[in-house]
Order: structure tokens, then C-alpha cells, then sequence
């Protein structure tokens, strides 16, 4: 048995129980603790990562219960994917943190562990229920993470995405049930096979299932109109945080991903393509949606929180096709914008420390400290957002372009992407030219010393879109076969009929 794929999940609970009792520890022993146990799991996924590589599914099984019975973890290219870019991520925004976000909670490390470990198990399961488990779990820690902090602007918009999420949580329990009242199952792989199979009578009721699933995972993506909670949320939260967030609409999309096309794909019979219909203009109104809240933004938090939205719209698009050559460019659009947001919410956060009482208002103030190194991170990351040449954006818009297939498709993929990329750029402009170059007479008091910890974390998550340019090659390689993989899921289904746990097919 593979006993590397328990260690994105134990590492970060590991690490969060002992921060829960080292409430009154010094706090450089508990940064040291958390930032290790965070490289750690980064360690762990590369791990994975290359196993993953060779196109074999991997199980865990707990206790040895063979599935579709007892608690499984399915390790495969996009979970390993998943796994690596949520690592990546956590650690720039943990070594962000130490710069002197986590001083006002003893329990910021642990509540971030716990975040961690929800994300991870959302990515390895290979059961609905569990899913729904992951779910809460990474939930809950949000729910402390986002009311971090000192006070009480995030109040209003933290209970906004309590209410949401714990009324999604109902409704996926809700579905989870009248799923397994028909097929008796909940291991993803065992409902694979036994959809096409449900009987007639039995179809309505397993159907509205699936649907009240697409529901729940559209309101973790943030799709329109479940995406209204979203800017007032990740614009309030603290900077790595927020930052950390990029990645919570990108779990809603990889259950999208993973349910949608294993259990209700092209061989789900009468069930085949469920929800198909609605994921493209949802997502064509999402971008449109994200576009104009980027244009009305009033601060560089807000216009970074609707890019999120846009990101979506982006995705769920490139998804809606169902081709390998969709998803594919979504994945390696899904690296780039997950990392390229999180690095933007931390140089917003920087900014805002420079500027005294106009904060990251996009408004007019006396010359910030520090500007060109500020001003040429806000411009990188606007590159790479909007997806202009030379960054990443602009290779993984591209492909997103070519995966269109039918001629309607391309026209209204075209012209809503491109006409909306050209309006996020008038909003990038704007706000990079007010906040970095309109200055006023005066100074500001105290700005924000920009600690190593601070600009190298901001600097690094930004310069992923050059670094993801220069390995474009063996990126896209792997999102390829990772697609590949993902449609072909007769082979995940195989791992059902394994006659030892760990042996892998």
C-alpha cells in the first residue's frame, strides 16, 4: 500500500492539532512549526505529483475495506495537480502571514492548517459523502479565517458566506441522499457504473440529484448568480487570506470537473452530459458579470475579488465543452490564474500599507514608498490576469480560445472573451494609474516597512506567470494528459475490481 497518499492529509492535521496547543507558545516557534509543516505538504504533493505522472490510478483504502465499501483515497494526474497548486500556494501565503498577519490570533496557524487539510482531502477522495466531509471541514476553518483580524468591516460579508455555504451544505447532504436512496452507493467509481443502470422510474429522482449537486458546487465556485457573496468576502478578509481563498472557488470547480464528468459524463446513459446545457451560458454570464463589477470596483481588493469571478467564468467555459482539449486549457488556465490572484491580493495588501487613510482605494494620494517595485508587481500580475502577451494569461486564454469547437460556440466564446478581457484591461489601467501615478501633494505617515517576508511572497506567487511560461512545454503536456485521462473513465472505474489495495492499474 502507498502510504504517500495519506500525507497530504495527515501532514497539515498533524500540524494543526499541535498549533491548537500551542495557543501560548512563542509565536517565532509556532511560525516555525506552521511554515514547516506547510513545506512539508508542498513536499509530499511534488511526491505524488510524479507518481501520478506515469497515468496510474493510485488507492488508499482505510482499514483495508475493499470499495466500494469504507473510506478511500483515489490519487490521479489532476488530484496531484489539484494537490501541487494548493501547496504552492499556502506556502507563500503562510510565509506572507509571518510578516506580522498572524499576531493578532494564537490560532491563525491551526485554523490555516485545518483549511490545508480540508482542500486536500476535497482532492483525494473517491466518495461523494467524504466530499461533502472535505467540505465542511475546509468550511469551518474558513469560517475563522475570514473573521480574522481586527475589526468589524468583515462582519456583515462573513455572515453572508456563512448562511450560503452552510444552506449549500444542506442541499449537497440533501442530494448525497437521494442519491444513494437509488443506487446504494456513494464511491464515485461504483456510481460510475451503476448510473447508466438505474432504472426508469428511479431516473427523475437520481437527476435532481445531480442537479442540486451542480447547484452546491456552483455556489463553492462562485457562479452566477451564486457569486454575489464573493467581493465583500475575499476584499475583507486579510491579505493571506484572501489570498488563500483564490483557491476555494477552484474546489467548486474540480468537483465540477470530477462528478460531471465520471459519474454524469458521455457513458452515464440517460443521464449523460446532466447539466451540460446550463454550463456555458452560466459561464459566459459569469464572466460578464465578474467584467462589469471589475469596472466599478472602488478598490484594488474588490477589483482582484471580481477577477476571481471572471476567472470562473473563464473556466466553467472552457469545462462546458466536455473535449479533452477544454479541459485541458482549463487546468492550465487553473494554474495560472489560481496563483496570479493570490499574488495580487498580497500586493493590494502591500499597497494598502503605503498609503495611509486611502488604503487600496482607487483614489488619488501623495506618492507611496516603494513605488516601482509595487507598481511593476500591480503590472505583471494585470498582465497575466487579463491574459496579455507575454505571461501565462495570454498562452492559457489562447488555448481556452482554440478548444471551441461548433461555430456558435466560437463566436460567443470569442467576442465575450475578448471583449471582456479588453474591458478588465480599461479596469487594470484605470486603477494601476490612479493608485501608482495620479499623486496629490503631502506624505504619509509611517507607511508599512516591506519585510523579506512580505515582498518575497507577493513577488514569488506574480513571477509563477513567467516561470509557467518558460515550462509551458511540460505544463501543458501534463494538462493534456491529465484531460486525457479524466475522459477516459473507464479506467478509473477498474479500481473496483483490484484485487489487493495498492496495486495500481
Amino acid at each position: 500500500m502507498n502510504h504517500w497518499l495519506t500525507a497530504p492529509i495527515l501532514i497539515p492535521l498533524i500540524g494543526g492539532i499541535l498549533q491548537a496547543f500551542m495557543g501560548y507558545a512563542p509565536i517565532a516557534l509556532r511560525r516555525t512549526l506552521a511554515i514547516a509543516t506547510t513545506v512539508l505538504m508542498l513536499v509530499a504533493a511534488i511526491v505524488l505529483l510524479v507518481l501520478a505522472d506515469d497515468g496510474s490510478y493510485r488507492l488508499y483504502a482505510f482499514g483495508n475495506w475493499q470499495p466500494p465499501f469504507g473510506i478511500v483515497l483515489v490519487l490521479d494526474r489532476l488530484a496531484a495537480l489539484m494537490l501541487v497548486m494548493t501547496a504552492v500556494l499556502a506556502l507563500f501565503c503562510h510565509i506572507y502571514a509571518i510578516g506580522g498577519t498572524d499576531e493578532s490570533s494564537r490560532q491563525f496557524h491551526g485554523l490555516f492548517l485545518f483549511q490545508l487539510l480540508g482542500l486536500n482531502i476535497a482532492f483525494l477522495t473517491g466518495d461523494l459523502f467524504n466530499l461533502f466531509v472535505a467540505f465542511e471541514v475546509l468550511l469551518i476553518a474558513s469560517y475563522g479565517l475570514l473573521m480574522h483580524g481586527e475589526g468589524t468591516s468583515r462582519t456583515v460579508p462573513g455572515l453572508h458566506y456563512v448562511v450560503l455555504n452552510l444552506a449549500g451544505s444542506a442541499v449537497f447532504l440533501i442530494a448525497v441522499g437521494m442519491i444513494y436512496s437509488v443506487t446504494g452507493t456513494l464511491n464515485m467509481a461504483d456510481l460510475a457504473v451503476k448510473i447508466p443502470q438505474v432504472a426508469e422510474e428511479n431516473l427523475p429522482l437520481v437527476k435532481a440529484g445531480g442537479m442540486m449537486l451542480l447547484v452546491v458546487f456552483g455556489l463553492k465556485a462562485a457562479i452566477l448568480p451564486l457569486c454575489f457573496w464573493l467581493p465583500g468576502a475575499y476584499s475583507n478578509a486579510t491579505a493571506p487570506v484572501a489570498a488563500l481563498f483564490a483557491v476555494m472557488t477552484k474546489v467548486g470547480i474540480y468537483a465540477i470537473i470530477r462528478v460531471f464528468t465520471l459519474i454524469f459524463g458521455n457513458q452515464a446513459g440517460e443521464l449523460s452530459g446532466l447539466g451540460k446545457d446550463w454550463l456555458f451560458p452560466l459561464a459566459l454570464i459569469t464572466l460578464t458579470m465578474g467584467v462589469i463589477g471589475a469596472l466599478g470596483a472602488a478598490s484594488l481588493r474588490k477589483l482582484i475579488a471580481w477577477q476571481v469571478i471572471i476567472s470562473v467564468g473563464t473556466l466553467l467555459a472552457a469545462i462546458s465543452f466536455g473535449t479533452v482539449a477544454g479541459t485541458s486549457a482549463a487546468l492550465f488556465y487553473l494554474l495560472n490564474t489560481t496563483w496570479v490572484a493570490g499574488g495580487l491580493f498580497l500586493v493590494a495588501d502591500l499597497v494598502d500599507g503605503q498609503r495611509g487613510s486611502a488604503q487600496d482605494k482607487i483614489v488619488t494620494a501623495p506618492r507611496i514608498a516603494n513605488r516601482t517595485f509595487l507598481s511593476v508587481l500591480f503590472l505583471m500580475g494585470a498582465v497575466a490576469a487579463v491574459g496579455l502577451p507575454p505571461l501565462s494569461g495570454f498562452f492559457a486564454k489562447l488555448l481556452i480560445l482554440k478548444s471551441a469547437v461548433t461555430e456558435s460556440d466560437v463566436a460567443w466564446l470569442w467576442s465575450v472573451l475578448l471583449i471582456g478581457s479588453f474591458f478588465t484591461l480599461i479596469a487594470y489601467s484605470r486603477a494601476g494609474s490612479i493608485v501608482f501615478w495620479r499623486n496629490v501633494e503631502g506624505h504619509i505617515e509611517e507607511p508599512q516597512k516591506l519585510t523579506p517576508s512580505l515582498s518575497v511572497s507577493a513577488s514569488a506567487l506574480i513571477s509563477l506567470s513567467i516561470v509557467m511560461v518558460i515550462l509551458a512545454g511540460p505544463i501543458s503536456r501534463y494538462a493534456e494528459d491529465t484531460a486525457a485521462q479524466l475522459h477516459d473513465t473507464s479506467a478509473y472505474t477498474e479500481i473496483l475490481s483490484k484485487p489487493m489495495v495498492g496495486e495500481e492499474k
